[in-house]
């Protein structure tokens, strides 16, 4: 049976997803070889990712069993932070020198898609999807091609320190049952109770994935599949108002408290011991325990079983796409293919990039994982057994859309600008942005 976005997705499937997810995002740095056109020559690709040096190392090792299983081709890869990887990308496209594997942002597809810079993978017989399912596909199809290939499944969750509230006698609400009124209890109670050394919340308000899964559990579509902003003007001054009550109640940081949000596990706010949660991208998981000292727990978003419908989704935490203009299309898509469907090179880089989209590559590296990478894909799996809601492709414009709920949540955060403000002016750019 053909699986449509609101399907739920079997057990099995969705470890295969995060497996694959894994493989592909750890693709790190190597290669080696000059590059030569033509056949008989030594094909040199040139792969670009963004992540730390641990995800480069494990991308490393896997491009190695590539090139081992592909005489002639070698991979030169490029990976950095995900900020100044959009502004590089940006700069080689538009100077006629793309790589030939890239990772996309979801928010960025669309528009690469539009321009006519990237390949249709379906056009490639090297490339094998026969296993990748119809709802995954669809993340990174445009005008019935696929410009974009899901380097694997996640969603967000919150991840608490459970060290902390424990000795601070704080309970942890039960994850499947709790409001967003019950987080802000909760967070607030572990701010009074450690003496304000600690605060209860620390997660990241200027992040779109927040109230995306907001607008989907009051009914709402974020964004719609026509390629429209579908939140509310309401919704978006409900996120920030939330926020900004949860600071004047003191489960929340005071303005300027961050220097950033985000980064690796080891330079987080949950790994320094100043606030007790967070909500993190769930593969990522591992990486959070590991950094910091305490148990950490992982739970499902607030809201879920008290709003309208579910706000989760199953979404890719990248896209692999193909330069149109690259010069080797045959050999990036042989390297598509490993990232998809190769289990021995998914076992070197395992679940950081989400749960594999392939689901026998999936089940093949699940003897492999951690502890921790099991209850990620354990949450992952218990989550798409809900009915979950659909969920579309980027607009055109979606990166102003971030641009702007960042700039607008430090207006709000320093009260420069009320919620209310604030949300007429993303709505008013956004909607610009996406319709120009």
């Amino acid at each position: 049976m053909k699986k449509t976005a609101s399907t739920p997705i079997p057990r099995r499937m969705v470890l295969g997803a995060a497996v694959v997810a894994a493989g592909l995002a750890l693709t790190g740095c190597g290669g080696g070889g000059a590059a030569q056109s033509g056949s008989g020559g030594n094909v040199e690709l040139n792969f670009v990712f963004w992540g730390d040096a641990n995800r480069a190392k494990m991308t490393e090792a896997a491009l190695r069993i590539f090139e081992k299983k592909n005489p002639g081709i070698t991979v030169k890869t490029e990976y950095q932070d995900s900020g100044p990887y959009a502004d590089k990308l940006a700069t080689r496209f538009a100077g006629g020198n793309p790589p030939d594997v890239l990772a996309m942002a979801n928010r960025s597809l669309l528009e690469y898609a539009q321009r006519g810079t990237l390949a249709d993978l379906k056009s490639f017989p090297e490339l094998n999807l026969d296993k990748v399912p119809e709802t995954t596909l669809s993340r990174g199809e445009v005008d019935g091609k696929l410009y974009g290939l899901a380097t694997g499944v996640t969603t967000i969750g919150m991840v608490v320190n459970k060290t902390i509230t424990d000795q601070a006698g704080v309970t942890i609400p039960d994850d499947k049952t709790w409001s967003w009124e019950d987080y802000a209890k909760f967070a607030t109670e572990v701010t009074q109770k450690t003496g304000g050394k600690v605060y209860g919340a620390g997660y990241d308000v200027a992040t779109e994935t927040g109230p995306i899964i907001l607008a989907r559990q009051r009914g709402e579509d974020f964004y719609t599949k026509d390629n429209k902003l579908g939140v509310s003007e309401k919704t978006i001054e409900d996120w920030f108002q939330y926020s900004v009550d949860l600071r004047k109640a003191g489960g929340y940081p005071p303005a300027g408290f961050f220097e950033q949000i985000g980064g690796s596990p080891a330079q987080s706010y949950l790994a320094k011991g100043t606030v007790a949660s967070q909500i993190i991208p769930i593969n990522n998981f591992r990486g959070y325990n590991e950094a910091v000292e305490g148990e950490v727990v992982l739970l499902r978003i607030p809201g879920e079983t008290t709003g309208e419908r579910r706000g989760y989704s199953a979404d890719p935490t990248m896209l692999w796409s193909i330069a149109a203009k690259s010069k080797h299309p045959k050999e990036a898509a042989k390297l598509v293919d490993f990232l998809t469907n190769d289990a021995e090179g998914a076992a070197e880089v395992l679940t950081q990039r989400g749960v594999p989209i392939n689901p026998e590559v999936a089940d093949a590296i699940t003897p492999k994982l951690s502890a921790d990478d099991k209850t990620f894909v354990d949450m992952m799996a218990a989550i798409q057994e809900d009915e979950l809601p659909a969920a579309y492709v980027y607009p055109k414009g979606a990166s102003v859309v971030a641009d702007t709920l960042k700039q607008l949540t430090t207006e709000v955060e320093f009260g420069r600008v009320s919620p209310a403000d604030a949300a007429k002016t993303f709505m008013e750019k956004s909607n610009a942005a996406i319709n120009k």
